[in-house]
């Protein structure tokens, strides 16, 4: 009884998306990846300089003890 429960879920699940999910086009995709990708490497670069600054604050901080 669960073994078919299972497999009408898989069935639906692919007609589902087979039909209904509204994919995206190729160029909306990579768009979308150069937005991830800037966005990704924005925060990287925030963090980095983050990193960097609390570094020199805390070296400076403890050479004074």
């Amino acid at each position: 009884m669960a073994k078919l429960k299972v497999q009408a879920y898989v069935r639906e699940s692919y007609e589902e998306l087979k039909n209904k999910v509204s994919w995206p086009t190729w160029s909306e995709l990579q768009s979308s990846a150069i937005v991830v990708s800037v966005a990704s490497l924005i925060i990287a670069l925030i963090v980095y300089l983050m990193d960097v600054s609390f570094q020199t604050i805390l070296q400076q901080f403890y050479k004074n003890f």
